[in-house]
């Protein structure tokens, strides 16, 4: 649900009381930087609040929910009020539950709106309460009781009833990636499976043979470089934890590269990058999943952090196009090229040689750039690495417009992307790049709106929620069109759940079926 305000910007936004005013003022004079200006006050109990986070049934890494900051007549903020607008308490009901419970500030995403994160590493028994305020004010409905028992992210208590777990998560009804994917297999033949994969791909790279018996993993692997399967492991361990899924026996490629060619007799292998070229399932690459298991704790950039780290406001960003990145294929080397030839229109550098190593007298070895300084720039350029450049999905998230390269590799949300309305594309050898980036300078308004609908979008396609709800998808369509019975062979491994002594794990879930038997026999 998107409640933010899509009223174009204005120059004077509400924000705080009118003592406050006169300062904020001063600062907007002193730095440009600041996406402050203000005319009314923030009225604490008109502002809106709303997300997973306020549902103590959405298990995720890191809870979320937003704040929609409102004046005094009712209107939403178009721009920031101050990252500092509301503050946040969460403690649990019962005192006596010494749970901890890491709430960082609030992120300004810079157009009214915050996004309030939590992390909790024990489960909470009686329950939560959660306080907004502004100015020492209630925000919203606040504060709000969020009953337990309350699940933590290591505790492995899944939901046995599977749509009421999607109904939790609010599920889209359905994925179009998946059901084109799976219009190639009707029919999984399980034996065949078995005997064809690992004769044709075992030598291709990395290949994890799964089985999913009973709510519990097992695995082999095949082939040489097969490291990766760390990522693999601990979503599937995680989304195992939320939901019961039904027995499945499936490959997963941990490689770059999709694998199954569209041949007639194709196999379904899932992979986390698809191509126009192959038939491979495709999942949620590793990187957007393991940074999303590791929020707000093991990494710092995430589907949920970049939100609020998206440089300044639209019209303090630099109007050049950006790029930092690796050699990971030739085109980059040529934007780095176009950057010396074009320095008022991009700035693009090689910054890590692996590849093309003899050409890096030539082209040259730029100095790193943090990802959130990206963003200080007006126009984002996405180019392939080995496959689809995995930066996607962050730099949609920001307040930038991406030209992207046109590409025979895609991730399994692009469906949902339209070019020219959600990003500017761009010709696959870069030949009209220049063209693109001066057709942004000449035409502000127009990039400075698919900026708006690229980052809209990617904020309802991109959430953490979605994530899981895809791969359970995949799985359960998968489990039904399976022909065989999955199996755990002798030589797979269990890999089990991650043992955390240090958070306190009760699961008291009680099946709905066995509710309903329960009342039955009363």
């Amino acid at each position: 649900m998107n409640m933010v305000s899509e009223r174009s910007l204005h120059l004077c936004v509400p924000s705080v009381s009118g003592s406050f005013c006169k300062l904020i003022v001063f600062v907007v004079f002193i730095s440009t930087n600041f996406p402050v200006s203000v005319c009314e006050g923030i009225k604490s109990g008109r502002c809106l609040i709303w997300g997973p986070g306020l549902n103590p049934d959405t298990v995720l890494p890191v809870r979320h929910f937003f704040v929609q900051a409102v004046d005094s007549k009712g209107d939403n903020l178009t721009l920031s009020p101050g990252k500092d607008t509301f503050k946040v308490k969460i403690s649990p009901l019962d005192k006596k539950e010494h749970i901890r419970i890491h709430v960082p500030p609030p992120l300004d995403r810079g157009d009214g709106s915050f996004l309030l994160r939590y992390r909790l590493y024990g489960t909470v028994l009686k329950g939560l309460q959660i306080e907004v305020l502004h100015q020492d004010a209630a925000v919203a409905k606040s504060p709000y009781t969020l009953q337990g028992p309350i699940y933590h992210e290591y505790c492995d208590c899944p939901e046995s009833d599977a749509p009421v777990w999607q109904s939790i998560m609010q599920c889209p009804a359905e994925e179009p990636q998946i059901l084109a994917d799976f219009k190639s297999f009707p029919t999984i033949d399980l034996q065949r499976l078995r005997q064809e994969v690992p004769q044709r791909f075992s030598n291709r790279g990395g290949l994890i043979h799964y089985a999913i018996i009973n709510n519990q993993l097992h695995r082999r692997t095949l082939g040489k470089y097969t490291d990766f399967k760390m990522f693999s492991d601990e979503m599937l361990l995680s989304l195992m934890r939320k939901v019961r899924l039904p027995d499945v026996e499936f490959y997963i490629n941990v490689g770059d590269w999709p694998l199954e060619t569209k041949r007639m007799d194709a196999v379904p292998i899932l992979s986390w990058c698809g191509s126009t070229e192959t038939r491979d399932v495709v999942l949620p690459t590793y990187e957007v999943t393991h940074s999303t298991l590791e929020s707000m704790r093991g990494v710092t950039i995430d589907l949920l952090s970049v939100q609020g780290n998206t440089g300044p406001p639209w019209i303090n960003k630099t109007d050049r196009a950006f790029f930092r990145g690796r050699d990971s294929r030739e085109e980059r080397l040529h934007l780095a090229s176009l950057s010396k030839k074009n320095p008022e229109l991009l700035d693009a550098g090689i910054t890590g040689w692996f590849f093309f190593r003899d050409r890096e007298k030539h082209v040259g070895k730029a100095p790193l750039v943090g990802f959130f300084d990206f963003f200080k720039h007006k126009y984002q350029v996405n180019v392939d690495g080995t496959v689809a450049a995995y930066r996607f999905p962050y730099l949609m998230l920001g307040n930038s417009v991406v030209l992207k390269q046109d590409s025979q590799y895609y991730e399994y949300f692009y469906t949902h992307l339209k070019a020219g309305s959600h990003y500017v594309p761009v010709k696959r050898n870069l030949s009209d790049l220049l063209e693109k980036i001066q057709w942004a300078k000449e035409n502000d308004a127009e990039a400075q709106k698919i900026a708006r609908a690229g980052q809209a979008a990617a904020r309802e396609l991109l959430q953490p929620g979605r994530l899981y709800c895809y791969y359970y998808r995949v799985l359960h369509m998968y489990s039904e069109r399976q022909a065989g019975q999955p199996t755990r062979h002798v030589d797979m491994e269990l890999v089990p759940q991650p043992d955390d002594p240090t958070a306190v794990c009760t699961c008291e879930r009680q099946s709905h079926k066995e509710e309903t038997n329960k009342k039955e026999e009363l």
